[in-house]
């Protein structure tokens, strides 16, 4: 059984942090100075933690090579078995033509730029975050919002900017679900948590995007409708967070905002003029629809709330779906490796078992929705087959780049590189909680996922907590829920961003400075509850 030691270089604490942090480095560099795209810097990060562990912690190559595939197979699924299915449910609704019902329905009930970039930007951008993810909300609501007049810089930030409060609960909860089986907490503490850390800052998200856009004027204008929409989501985020679990979270609480706005705007409207800076007239043709054409549009996110319910049902998945569980103890790997002290008070093996639970996994719960919206929406199975590997060929890029992320993580971990980090940061003693959630924010910068994030520093953030005698869920915890507000910053979201709305490469430049100061003015206000939660309360 081959040891970890956490002090590889000159028996010193900085010189192995450094060693240890030469992959983030060279990922960091690789997409902030050499701008190349995630999945080479996700490849160059992966490259130079295989020489970093095998060259300078001593980890035996075989150990090394084992682990990476152990860490990409866990990126293959459940990750991107749940990625790929969302993306399969929003294309269907795109390519139905649904989704222009869709639009139109949120987009024509108010002509007041402020109320359409809550409704749009933040209530459905997040119903879109919580169904697809990966970009995929910026870029639909963004688009809208150009069509309805706003310029292409304004849409573009305000969009940013609104994707900050559904991000750790993206894709059918996702960040979440990756955040237990890399740290072995439960999925419901740990959800529960997040909810906790986000809920507050989310309850005046929508109130800070309208002061953005116009000061504190422009929100006394709308100031019921960015409480009511503040307190509909925070609610609601809070309540499913730690109640019914992630899945259903950004889902759920984009349409009780959007609902209860509807609500509102049926009896109040602002009475004030508003107008943004170097705005035109709506080009964006919005139809009315009835009851029977918008119900048949939303039909594959009803399936989706639907079936991800039924499978969050202790009695279904406990009885039905977990009997076919496979659990795979991983070739090479498995107890092969022994963590030693401080990191743990004495020799412990490391496991390595693979959850194959291919029927309770959320994403198979999504896969049975597209399943039934492709035949309630009458697309032919023929079309239907055509469209995932459309999907494929669209994400494919993206599964290497999680593939190698989480083989690269996994790595960190069983080579010790990970503990060393985390011996490092233990040093910053009574303000880790705030760094704690700083760390993650880099983590999604660097990676422009949250998921991504969650594999690079969550067994970090753990290891410091226990060194430190925190709560190792809530340092976890913080690390997805302070990603969040790297997310606006990170390039792979400006380009998705630029792409979007047809920005030149010097309006690209001018959006990422726009939006690094509430990025980190948000991030440091997560710091600062981190702290509250670790130490007040």
């Amino acid at each position: 059984m081959w040891q970890q030691g956490y002090l590889p270089v000159a028996d010193s604490l900085a010189y192995s942090a450094l060693a240890a942090a030469l992959p983030i480095i060279t990922m960091l560099v690789m997409i902030g100075v050499l701008r190349k795209p995630p999945w080479a810097a996700a490849l160059a990060g992966l490259g130079t933690a295989l020489v970093v562990a095998i060259g300078v912690y001593g980890m035996p190559t075989a150990l090394a090579i084992s682990s990476v595939t152990y860490g990409a197979a866990f990126g293959l699924f459940p990750i991107c078995w749940i990625v790929f299915w969302a993306i399969t449910l929003y294309r269907l609704t795109l390519e139905s033509g649904k989704f222009e019902i869709i639009k139109d329905n949120i987009g024509g009930l108010t002509s007041d730029r402020r109320m359409q970039a809550i409704l749009i930007a933040f209530a459905l951008g997040a119903f879109i975050e919580g169904s697809a993810g990966f970009g995929t909300p910026v870029a639909v609501a963004a688009t809208m919002l150009v069509g309805l007049g706003f310029t292409r810089f304004y849409a573009a930030g305000i969009c940013l900017l609104a994707n900050t409060a559904p991000v750790a609960f993206g894709s059918i909860g996702i960040p979440i679900i990756a955040l237990a089986g890399l740290t072995g907490f439960p999925e419901m503490e740990l959800s529960g948590w997040v909810g906790a850390l986000c809920a507050p800052i989310s309850l005046f998200i929508p109130a800070y995007l309208i002061w953005v856009m116009g000061g504190f004027s422009a929100v006394r204008g709308v100031l019921p409708a960015v409480i009511i929409c503040g307190v509909a989501y925070a609610v609601t985020q809070f309540s499913v967070s730690n109640f019914i679990g992630p899945e259903l979270v950004d889902i759920t609480s984009g349409l009780a905002c959007m609902v209860a706005l509807v609500l509102l705007l049926m009896v109040w409207k602002p009475v004030d003029e508003f107008r943004l800076e170097g705005e035109t007239s709506a080009t964006l043709e919005l139809e009315s629809h009835g009851f029977k054409s918008s119900l048949h549009a939303w039909s594959p996110y009803l399936f989706l709330v639907g079936l991800v319910l039924l499978w969050t049902l202790p009695w279904f998945k406990g009885t039905v779906l977990e009997t076919m569980t496979m659990r795979i103890e991983w070739p090479g790997l498995h107890n092969l490796v022994a963590r030693m002290a401080p990191v743990v008070g004495e020799a412990t093996p490391y496991g390595a078992v693979f959850t194959g639970n291919w029927a309770s996994a959320a994403g198979t719960a999504c896969m049975f929705a597209t399943i039934c919206s492709a035949a309630v929406l009458g697309v032919s199975p023929g079309a239907y087959v055509r469209l995932l590997g459309s999907v494929f060929q669209q994400l494919f890029l993206a599964i290497v780049t999680v593939a190698s992320i989480l083989g690269f993580a996994f790595l960190m971990n069983y080579s010790g590189a990970a503990a060393t980090l985390g011996l490092a940061f233990a040093s910053t003693g009574v303000v880790f909680p705030f760094f704690s959630a700083i760390l993650g924010w880099l983590g999604v910068f660097m990676t422009g996922s949250d998921v991504s994030s969650n594999a690079l520093f969550a067994n970090l953030q753990v290891i410091t907590a226990n060194q430190l005698g925190l709560d190792p869920v809530l340092m976890a915890s913080s690390n997805s829920a302070g990603g969040v507000m790297g997310k606006m910053i990170s390039l792979q979201s400006i380009a998705v961003a630029g792409a979007a709305t047809l920005m030149s490469s010097s309006e690209q430049v001018r959006l990422f400075r726009f939006t690094l100061k509430h990025s980190i003015f948000l991030a440091s206000m997560m710091g600062l509850l981190t702290m509250a939660y670790a130490y007040l309360l």
